[in-house]
């Protein structure tokens, strides 16, 4: 009876013991001050808290303090090294798309000419697709907010279109000159990760690779085994521009070039213990010839792959000094839905090379211009194989290799000194971008008719419509044709073609046709046809990597 009793009252005793013990300790925490001790523990402030207060009751002006509380967190973190970063919440979910290959919205690329939102190409199956909008329809409304006008900004855009898979959108749109809607629901649209992968000739592949998301290894096995089947023996990987993204997937590809249960690479950090990524199953290419490309872009997960290669002798590496970013971030959830990616290790290639560019902590501005540096003094024009930026180790074949920079290649690849002046290079993406795509609309039908690029290419180096375009809105971005170089006009000539291309054969179509202008794929087919005595000086088209530049929605 007394055991049933119990039962009945614990509850209740508990909850009035809790409610006096809360009740006490308030008002002992009332006679300690602000900053005294309470009945939980300490609750005194820190220095940043108390001025943070003083600020928002007593400042002479209204002052957001959410938004000093980022600054000074991002100040703390520049103290720490390069790439500990803080994402607010409004902004996390767009940061971690990338790294997801995935986004939430309507699978439209889009881009805004004289102030209208123009449809450049679609998604295949996605929901515009789907809908039955076309290339070249004006996107005017989404919903009822008008996208298309004076001051059309392509964030806003961005953020109206997308949004939550199966919410409904109605767009208003127009189609030679009728004003029509339509409504759809939005879907999954995939970010590639592999954005071109064909045969350069018989027996030599090439793969264009822009980053390394969590769907990466996967979506690049697809194409590697359908190369291997159809009689690839020669690989040129193209990492150029490649920032990084998940290191896993990174090593995954790794693994399906080296053989054994060689290392990849390794890991430590203060609370990260040493730790090391083999090679752990037969790859699919680990007796193919392979060269990888790679330039001041490439950075991070590129690096790892492109050093484990490069360590185990497995690859010959082309290009310029790749970025030099051997920091390793793990992300961390926060309570108000923002996120922390913080730096908890190093990484090194399998001969223990750090691939981390010296920092001083504080001076991040001086760590982003470190490339501009790399052109000021002339080591992307000239390279220099006398001057090394770290310690040097050798691979098992005996050959010296250096950490501390990046990843130095084995043949380099000039920078054109051709480059256009700083100011001048979005102007002239701009007006290539446009031109590209006014004249495909007016030449759509004849355009579909080529099967090959150098189809179009002919086709399109007879026609002086295309050179009346692109003076046109060269104009519009106050250039003048006249005031480039002959071989300035020769690069935005075949960055035009590139790009009239990419609307012909949305998937690699861009790639196909640069590539006859590409020094690093020339120079790349003559070493792997072993043809030394052919060797000649390439310098690098800077407009690459110019298709990345639109937007998806």
């Amino acid at each position: 009876m007394n055991q049933k009793k119990l039962q009945i009252w614990l509850p209740t005793l508990l909850s009035i013991t809790l409610a006096l013990g809360m009740f006490f300790g308030y008002k002992l925490k009332d006679h300690m001050g602000t900053y005294g001790r309470s009945f939980w523990g300490s609750h005194k402030k820190n220095n940043y808290q108390e001025i943070l207060e003083l600020i928002q009751t007593k400042y002479v002006d209204t002052v957001n303090v959410d938004s000093l509380s980022y600054s000074a967190i991002q100040k703390v973190l520049e103290l720490l090294d390069p790439h500990s970063v803080y994402i607010p919440a409004d902004q996390l979910q767009n940061a971690n798309e990338d790294l997801q290959g995935k986004f939430e919205g309507i699978g439209i690329e889009f881009a805004l000419i004289d102030d209208t939102v123009n449809i450049l190409n679609l998604v295949p199956n996605g929901p515009a697709q789907k809908s039955g909008l076309q290339v070249g329809d004006q996107i005017l409304k989404s919903n009822d907010s008008i996208v298309s006008g004076i001051g059309a900004d392509e964030e806003r855009i961005q953020k109206l279109f997308r949004g939550t898979k199966g919410s409904d959108l109605t767009i208003t749109y127009r189609r030679m000159n009728v004003t029509r809607q339509i409504a759809l629901k939005r879907g999954l649209i995939p970010l590639n990760s592999v954005v071109a992968a064909y045969f350069l000739e018989p027996g030599t592949a090439y793969i264009k690779l822009i980053k390394f998301s969590s769907n990466t290894y996967e979506e690049f096995m697809e194409h590697l085994e359908r190369l291997k089947n159809e009689g690839m023996t020669n690989l040129i990987l193209d990492l150029r521009g490649n920032g990084g993204g998940i290191l896993d997937d990174a090593i995954q590809i790794a693994d399906e070039f080296l053989e054994g249960n060689r290392d990849i690479v390794y890991t430590e950090g203060k609370a990260a213990p040493k730790q090391y990524y083999t090679a752990r199953r037969p790859g699919l290419f680990e007796t193919g010839k392979l060269t990888l490309l790679i330039d001041e872009g490439s950075a991070s997960a590129s690096e790892v792959l492109a050093g484990a290669l490069q360590d185990w002798d497995r690859a010959t590496i082309i290009g310029r000094r790749s970025y030099g970013k051997g920091l390793v971030q793990e992300q961390f959830s926060l309570s108000d839905g923002s996120a922390l990616r913080l730096t908890v290790s190093r990484y090194f290639t399998p001969i223990g090379r750090s691939i981390q560019k010296p920092y001083q902590k504080g001076l991040l501005n001086a760590y982003k211009h470190e490339i501009e540096d790399r052109v000021s003094n002339g080591e992307v024009y000239q390279g220099d194989s006398t001057h090394h930026h770290g310690k040097a180790y050798k691979t098992k074949s005996g050959r010296l290799l250096y950490g501390g920079g990046g990843i130095e290649p084995d043949v380099f690849i000039p920078m054109d000194s051709s480059r256009f002046q700083s100011q001048q290079e979005q102007q002239i993406k701009n007006a290539i971008k446009q031109a590209a795509f006014l004249y495909f609309i007016k030449k759509k039908d004849q355009i579909a008719a080529f099967t090959t690029a150098e189809q179009l290419r002919s086709f399109l180096r007879k026609d002086p419509l295309l050179l009346h375009i692109l003076t046109e809105r060269l104009q519009k971005e106050s250039l003048q044709v006249t005031s480039f170089s002959t071989r300035q006009m020769e690069l935005i000539q075949f960055q035009l073609e590139a790009m009239l291309a990419h609307h012909r054969w949305p998937g690699d179509g861009f790639y196909k046709m640069m590539e006859t202008a590409d020094p690093y794929i020339k120079r790349a087919l003559i070493l792997l046809h072993e043809n030394k005595g052919a060797m000649m000086h390439f310098t690098d088209n800077p407009f690459c990597i110019l298709k990345k530049d639109y937007r998806i929605i």
